[in-house]
Order: structure tokens, then C-alpha cells, then sequence
């Protein structure tokens, strides 16, 4: 059970990152702990999160075997009919807080991801790391070739453009997760899914892998790009995501609000999403050291396990957790991460509040209230045959 507990410990530190990032104040504000602290969050929560939804889909999918068959087929369905939940959830929210939602996002990345849930960890891995090296030129390329004009009529025949500002364009290239660059975190979480991660030796190479990817990518990109090769461009642009939405990372290299105007050397930057090569790679390095990490404390400190209960318990109904802080946000008006924010209390307490809510929920019931009706949502798929 402590690999599964430890990816639990992940997912809520991935909840709290966001919080940091949506609540808390800009890096800009910070200084010492608080802004490393910042800093680290600044991208590197969302990439958590994208990688460890890969890890979940494995859940569905078969952890070390893949489901074949009806069974197979089932599980494709539940995966299937989750990613359109999501879309649907993630458009909606859209509405009132902007691009900043990653949960229309998520739904394409599941979507994407059907035809590859049956194959090894290896082989995921392979594609993921064929994906960095790939797809942030791509979509460099593809952005600006992208004049405002023809984004402009791909949108005003794209219905979820209608509803939101998050439409398929934005979803797959120019939005702030983009599906293009975005799917290899996904990927790669499905590689670790396949992975037993309670083995001593799986550990080791896992822990190996990440500081490797970490001090390559980071270290490398210092070395061409010079020392703002780090900078979070997180607060380069603001959000109009409405009540309680903060911007995180409008100046990404999936944002084609930069157009013609953008310079090569870009992709050699590795800051917060700038969504290079470099930062793509290191930013799953990171990923990797966490769920490692989280998942080798729950393993060998039973003492801390039963200690860090409440906030697993957050892990354990993330999704919900995610909505309600920006529920919680627009009905309690509390500021946002941005220039006009400058202090941790309300941070602190929304933390706070999360581990309470969790904690007493989990008591009483098995999973949160959005996890139990996402659920109860796919028990449709069986009855595919």
C-alpha cells in the first residue's frame, strides 16, 4: 500500500503547489524560502499533476498488466467517458475563471492517450522522451506561423471558443497546458504506473533518473542560455480568469500571444513554463523525485505515514479539492496569486481548510464528493461488450 499512499502524499503536495501559485504571493513579492518555494511551484505543480493523472490513467488501465479484452475494452470506456467529464467540467469553469483551469486540458490528454494504455513502461517512456525532444519545436514553429487572423476564424467556428475562452486551439497549442508539449509529462506517469515503486531497485534508478534529468536539463540550459535561463515567465502576462484565477505561465511557449515576434533562443530557456525541451525535461526530473521521494517516506517511516494522514487524505480527492479552492476563491473573495497579493495568511488557510475537509470527509466516506460522481459517472462503460 505505501506506493500507492506515497502517490496520494504526490497528488496533494500538487494540490497545494496550485494553491501556492493561484493564492499565495507573486514570486515577484517573495524573498529567501518563500521564493524558492514559489519558484518550485511556478509550473513545476501543474507538470505534477499532469504527470501523476498519466500514473491514474494506469489505475484504470492495469497497473502492471494491461487489461485485455471486454476487460480491456471497459476500461478504455471508463477512461473515455472520464476525459469527457472533464472537458465538460473544465470548459465550465472556464467561464468564470479562465484559461488557468487544467481540467478541460486533462480531458484531451486522456483522450489522446487511449490508443497507448496497453503498452510497457519502456515503451512509454521512449515516446515521452520523443515527445520533449520533438514537440516544443513544433510548436514553436506552429505559433509563428499562426497569424492572429487565422486564429481568430479557427475560433469563430470552435463552439467551446463560444462558451469559453479555452477552445480547441488553445487546448492543443496555444492555450496555458497545451495538449502539443503537455502530453509527454502524461505519458511519462504512465510509464511510472507500469513501474512497481515499491521495489528497492526501481527506487534507486527512479531516483537516479530524476536528478539526472534534473541537474542535465537545468544545468545544460544555464550553460547556452545564460543565467535568466531559469526565470519563471509565470507572471510575464496576467489572466483574465476572472474571480480568483491567477496567471500561471501566459508567456509559455504554447501561448501564441508572443506571434512573429519570438526568437529561437527562446528554446533554450528551462524556466517555469517556458515549454522547451529543457524545461519539459526537467520539469518531469522534478516530478519523478517527488512521487519517488513521497513514495519511499510512506514506505520506510510508518511513524510519518500516520502522521501525514490528513494531508494524503487531500491526495485522495484531489479533483475536489482543486474545484473548491476556486469555488472558495469567488465566494470569499480572497485575492489572488498576483502583484496586488502580498501575504501567506490566506494560503495557509486554505491549506488548512483542505486538510480538514478531507480528513473529516474521509472518515465517513470512501471518496471525495466530485471523485465518488466522477465514478458513479463511468459505471455506464459497463456495459460495453
Amino acid at each position: 500500500m505505501g506506493r500507492l499512499v506515497g502517490v496520494d502524499l504526490a497528488r496533494a503536495l500538487a494540490v497545494f503547489g496550485m494553491y501556492v501559485v493561484h493564492i499565495g504571493p507573486p514570486l515577484s513579492a517573495t524573498h529567501g524560502v518563500a521564493s524558492w518555494i514559489r519558484y518550485i511551484a511556478d509550473g513545476h505543480s501543474s507538470v505534477l499533476f499532469a504527470t501523476l493523472a498519466g500514473f491514474s490513467l494506469m489505475l484504470i488501465a492495469g497497473r502492471f498488466e494491461p487489461k485485455t479484452g471486454l476487460a480491456g475494452r471497459q476500461a478504455k470506456a471508463r477512461i473515455a467517458i472520464r476525459a469527457v467529464i472533464l472537458l465538460a467540467l473544465g470548459t465550465v469553469m472556464a467561464m468564470e475563471y479562465g484559461g488557468v483551469i487544467i481540467l478541460g486540458f486533462y480531458g484531451v490528454y486522456f483522450l489522446l492517450a487511449l490508443p497507448l494504455v496497453r503498452l510497457s513502461a519502456r515503451t512509454l517512456a521512449i515516446i515521452a522522451a520523443g515527445l520533449a525532444l520533438v514537440t516544443p519545436q513544433l510548436a514553436f514553429v506552429l505559433t509563428m506561423g499562426l497569424s492572429e487572423s487565422v486564429q481568430q476564424s479557427i475560433n469563430a467556428y470552435d463552439p467551446l471558443r463560444r462558451l469559453s475562452e479555452v477552445g480547441v486551439l488553445d487546448l492543443l497549442l496555444t492555450g496555458f497546458y497545451p495538449a502539443l508539449t503537455w502530453m509527454s509529462f502524461v505519458i511519462a506517469g504512465m510509464a511510472l504506473g507500469r513501474m512497481d515503486l515499491s521495489a528497492a531497485a526501481v527506487q534507486r534508478r527512479l531516483a537516479a533518473l530524476g536528478a539526472g534529468l534534473v541537474v542535465g536539463a537545468y544545468g545544460l540550459s544555464l550553460l547556452l542560455a545564460g543565467k535568466n535561463a531559469l526565470r519563471s515567465t509565470a507572471e510575464d502576462m496576467s489572466s483574465s480568469g476572472g474571480s480568483g484565477a491567477a496567471s500561471m505561465g501566459s508567456g509559455s511557449m504554447g501561448s501564441g500571444s508572443m506571434g512573429p515576434q519570438r526568437s529561437f533562443s527562446e528554446l533554450l530557456a528551462a524556466g517555469p513554463h517556458s515549454g522547451t525541451t529543457f524545461d519539459i525535461i526537467g520539469s518531469v526530473g522534478v516530478a519523478i523525485l517527488v512521487i519517488v521521494g513521497a513514495t519511499v517516506l510512506m514506505d520506510r517511516l510508518p511513524r510519518l505515514r500516520r502522521l501525514a494522514k490528513p494531508v494524503i487524505a487531500v491526495g485522495t480527492m484531489s479533483l475536489t479539492a482543486y474545484v473548491g479552492h476556486f469555488v472558495a476563491q469567488s465566494v470569499l473573495s480572497t485575492p489572488a496569486g498576483t502583484g496586488t497579493q502580498q501575504s501567506w495568511v490566506p494560503l495557509l488557510m486554505y491549506v488548512l481548510g483542505a486538510i480538514v475537509f478531507a480528513t473529516v470527509w474521509s472518515r465517513f466516506f470512501r471518496r471525495g464528493p466530485l471523485e465518488h460522481l466522477l465514478n458513479t459517472a463511468t459505471k455506464p462503460a459497463k456495459y460495453v461488450r
